[in-house]
């Protein structure tokens, strides 16, 4: 069956208008075609806009965000919607029931890091390819794909590799797409491409697509020589699946040899062509390779991780009663459905949904039945699966999420709250904390700190609580004093740390100024690391230190929960940078 035009490609209730199945949930699709359209609009986008380009009635939008609002999904400001952390356990739930980036992003970061290039792992998604992982190369001109980002397979290096697998269906529906979309408005993640003009001489990219494919299958491997843009390159291979390993047919049917991902390493033309990325590299990559090819055959079999809560139907229904009208209780039920796939979760039966999610099996009927319409399940016998346009939901501009992203809005709450600056720092080395996110209050007298100031950790309590973090802080033996009130002798900080480690907080008042008391929290990864330390900062005399810590630490607290939860959900297939 064909496509529709690409620009609605990715919008499962317009590729098949008139086929809708009769059971399919009519505001799952329409809150599906919401958050694709928000995708595609970077994470963020006006109400109105959203109007436009779901074709959809104003109260329908305000209904659909006001439930994804509801959910954690999005965040409403004024009349703008943005995408919210909580959005990427959808795709998580896709990556967790995968298992590669789990199994191989060590060894696509290693190798990153050993080549000085962007590695990147893709999967297959009909008639285009997803990344998966994404290892990038900071530097004035590098590699703005993320995770989640869908392109076109004819202008890609792992294109041609996944092609070696298509039947003539594939190949049909192929060739129907680039009939209806011959300058790919449909992938929003790649520049629109022009048609060559008459009489010009030379391949439009992606016109060579079949000799590639036959070239990839005989050479086992494939170049991206500027498909995509001026200048980009890139080299990759297949990583195929093993006799026996982890569970890893969520990127193929599992069957041994097949392709269950690819590995690119991506260039620029200033630093490699072509033809020298294939003749420098080829070697490295084939070895990097092999090592992903052992890593998931030696691999266990995956262990169940926990299904989401059962208390859905509860959930569900105090906010229809908090709510009225404004809560799609279907829409909400029908997104957490993907969550009930995970980890050792990646095929699931009908009973085993409605079991993980407290639904009725009517209900998780309904919505499977809606989500595979809308391509993101795919039914194999009597059970079920994700499929990577699930990433299509939020995760691309998730997946460059900052822990400043994360932050702010939690400080802008607490600041609103107390009437107080907040703040949240990282370490920077040793000796000095960096403010990377900040939310100030207007009053006579306040705190100023602007993000990117450096101050020396060991007389601030966002520096204590970090330096309190670390196995071994290493203190020198002379410690500057900004005031007369700064410890500074090391042993009697070190002191001061363990209390600091023990109690979970930092009370300073006027060591790093006369007049100035902050108290800090600190913010933990998923390992439990001390990553950050969210503060809130007042002039001494608007409160006692006791009244300081009574009212302002069980706030403080909450907000860094909050980061956290977020923190923790957004990093778990990545690292999420400070800034």
């Amino acid at each position: 069956m064909a496509p529709n035009p690409a620009p609605t490609r990715e919008d499962g209730s317009r590729e098949d208008a008139h086929g809708v199945p009769p059971e399919a949930v009519a505001p799952l699709i329409r809150g599906i075609t919401v958050l694709r359209r928000l995708t595609e609009a970077d994470g963020a986008c006006s109400l109105s806009a959203l109007e436009r380009s779901c074709a959809l009635a104003r109260s329908t939008v305000d209904r659909v965000t006001a439930t994804l609002a509801r959910m954690g999904y999005v965040r409403l400001e004024h009349r703008d919607v943005l995408v919210a952390p909580r959005l990427a356990e959808l795709g998580n739930a896709y990556l967790a029931a995968l298992r590669l980036p789990g199994l191989l992003d060590a060894h696509a970061d290693a190798l990153a890091d050993e080549l000085d290039e962007s590695v990147s792992l893709a999967v297959p998604d009909r008639d285009g390819i997803r990344f998966i992982h994404q290892a990038t190369r900071r530097r004035a001109m590098s590699l703005s794909f993320r995770i989640g980002d869908l392109l076109p397979a004819e202008r890609t290096a792992p294109g041609p590799l996944f092609a070696t697998e298509w039947d003539a269906e594939d190949w049909a529906r192929w060739r129907a797409r680039r009939a209806a979309d011959p300058e790919d408005r449909g992938f929003p993640a790649v520049p629109a491409r022009s048609r060559p003009s008459a009489g010009s001489v030379g391949v439009a990219p992606g016109d060579d697509f079949e000799e590639r494919a036959a070239a990839a299958a005989r050479e086992g491997w494939a170049l991206d020589d500027q498909l995509i843009e001026p200048g980009l390159v890139a080299l990759s291979m297949p990583v195929r699946t093993p006799a026996h390993g982890p569970d890893t047919e969520a990127a193929g049917d599992g069957a041994p040899g097949r392709i269950a991902c690819v590995v690119s390493v991506v260039s620029h033309t200033r630093r490699h062509t072509a033809e020298d990325l294939r003749v420098s590299l080829l070697p490295r990559l084939r070895t990097a390779v092999a090592a992903m090819e052992r890593e998931l055959a030696a691999a266990p079999p995956a262990v169940p991780s926990p299904a989401p809560a059962s208390g859905l139907a509860g959930w569900t229904g105090a906010s229809k009663q908090e709510l009225g009208r404004e809560f799609v209780e279907s829409l909400a039920r029908g997104l957490t459905v993907i969550t009930a796939f995970g980890e050792g979760r990646a095929e699931l039966t009908l009973s085993e949904v409605a079991e993980a999610t407290g639904l009725p099996r009517a209900t998780a009927r309904r919505a499977l039945i809606t989500l595979r319409h809308l391509g993101c399940v795919t039914a194999h016998g009597r059970g079920f699966r994700l499929t990577p346009r699930v990433l299509g939901l939020g995760f691309p501009p998730l997946s460059r999420t900052t822990l400043a992203d994360i932050a702010d809005p939690h400080l802008t709450a607490l600041s609103h709250r107390l009437h107080e600056s907040s703040s949240l720092a990282v370490l920077t080395g040793e000796q000095e904390v960096q403010y990377v996110a900040r939310a100030s209050v207007s009053r006579v007298m306040s705190v100023r700190v602007s993000v990117g100031t450096r101050l020396p950790a060991h007389p601030t309590a966002l520096g204590r609580v970090l330096l309190a973090g670390l196995p071994e802080p290493h203190l020198p033996p002379a410690l500057p004093a900004p005031t007369r009130r700064t410890i500074t002798d090391p042993e009697r900080l070190r002191t001061e740390l363990d209390r600091v480690r023990r109690q979970g907080y930092a009370v300073v008042d006027g060591e790093l100024e006369e007049g100035l008391r902050s108290v800090a929290v600190p913010v933990r990864d998923r390992d439990g690391r001390v990553v950050a330390a969210v503060n809130v900062a007042m002039h001494s005399g608007r409160r006692t230190a006791e009244d300081g810590e009574r009212e302002i630490l069980p706030p403080l607290r909450e907000t860094a929960a909050r980061i956290e939860a977020d923190l923790h959900v957004t990093g778990r297939f990545r690292r999420v940078p400070s800034v």
